[in-house]
């Protein structure tokens, strides 16, 4: 085998037995270290993809924030057998261990942290913010970047959307252009059986009163309007659409009976529905958008468009396309509820476990779904 110049050591050809052509295979010629830092709804299913099936990372630390997996073996916090690794809330013992790359799956995200790791000589690739900092303040781009040219890292943030569906397919779509008018990802989500309420609940506010979104003031909210900006930015940045700037309306739709989900009760007249549309505008003509409809309950407001569940994207342009993506545990077998509503975190969490090699090897400083190279199953199918 022959890596081939240019490409990262990860892709490589062989020469096929029986024919001339070179066919392409992922090789794990490379061992990474890693660290994963929250093994929550996103993480825990990344350490298990690592246990199971990545001899390519090497789990070497596990940054947890309870005291009731504090000193547990990172194994036993998934269910598996105990690799030797302990999980801690120590951050400074984190950040001593020597790793290749920090995954980074907190449900709040910090800068500093960060900055921190890639300080220390640690890459990092999150879930979390940075989706494309060109376009982030110029406070925390500063600071990211500082702290990239001092640890010699690469910083990387991607997902499902934000990340795959809002920056990677668009472009992948956009090879079959010839010109490109407008693009629209819509996302319609009901996350009543989604059992994470800390997040739903807790973070974005779902059963709260309507005058409560405010994403200028809370600071979830105004991270994860952020998200979607810069999203907005890289697809407009990327494909050239001369975009002067990104508007941001949010719509609250309050419930009109009372929902118990799971441990929370969402009450009538609380909020039940939001609308988020970030739009991408030049010379106020609508190039790039992404709309987002999320409820609660499940009462969808009539006055809402109404694409499929999922995930609908939509270019207009010379040829006009439209795809529709949906993420489930099994189109084949019986699955559980549970395991339906954890897929989409699934597809979160691998985007990023594996671009790890792809971060690592990438230059210093920031990487992105427009600069890395396409990321693909670091398993492949199933053994």
């Amino acid at each position: 085998m022959v890596a081939i110049k240019g490409e990262p050591p990860y892709v490589q050809f062989r020469r096929g037995a029986e024919c001339d052509a070179d066919i392409v295979t992922a090789v794990a010629d490379k061992t990474y270290r890693v660290i994963l830092w929250g093994p929550g709804s996103i993480g825990s299913e990344l350490l298990t993809a690592m246990i199971d099936h990545r001899d390519d990372l090497e789990i070497v630390g596990v940054k947890v924030y309870s005291e009731s997996k504090n000193g547990v073996d990172a194994g036993t916090l998934v269910g598996r057998d105990p690799i030797g690794v302990t999980a801690t809330t120590d951050v400074d013992a984190i950040v001593g261990l020597d790793a290749d790359c920090v995954i980074y799956t907190p449900r709040n995200g910090d800068v500093s942290e960060v900055c921190r790791l890639l300080a220390s000589g640690k890459n990092v690739a999150t879930t979390v913010f940075g989706f494309y900092p060109p376009r982030m303040s110029d406070a925390d781009r500063q600071r990211l970047a500082s702290a990239c040219r001092d640890g010699s890292t690469t910083f990387h943030a991607s997902g499902i959307n934000p990340g795959n569906l809002s920056g990677v397919l668009p472009l992948a779509l956009s090879g079959m252009s010839r010109t490109i008018d407008t693009i629209v990802l819509q996302e319609r989500a009901d996350m009543t059986l989604y059992d994470s309420t800390d997040i739903s609940f807790g973070n974005m506010k779902f059963g709260e009163p309507p005058d409560i979104i405010d994403a200028e003031a809370d600071p979830f909210l105004r991270d994860m309007k952020s998200m979607f900006v810069e999203q907005v930015w890289l697809l407009g940045d990327a494909l050239g659409a001369g975009l002067d700037e990104v508007t941001v309306d949010i719509e609250v739709v309050p419930a009109k009976r009372d929902h118990q989900v799971f441990d929370r009760l969402l009450k009538a007249g609380t909020t039940a529905g939001q609308r988020w549309n970030l739009v991408g505008r030049r010379n106020g003509e609508p190039r790039v958008e992404i709309e987002t409809l999320w409820t609660v309950g499940n009462e969808y407001p009539e006055h809402w468009p109404a694409p499929e569940h999922g995930w609908t994207l939509t270019i207009e342009g010379d040829p006009s396309m439209r795809v529709h993506f949906l993420t489930l545990a099994s189109f084949s077998r019986n699955a559980s509820i549970a395991e339906h509503a954890q897929a989409a975190n699934i597809a979160t969490g691998m985007q990023v476990l594996n671009a790890v090699p792809a971060v690592c090897d990438a230059p210093s400083g920031f990487a992105t779904n427009a600069t890395l190279p396409l990321i693909r199953s670091g398993t492949g199918f199933r053994r």
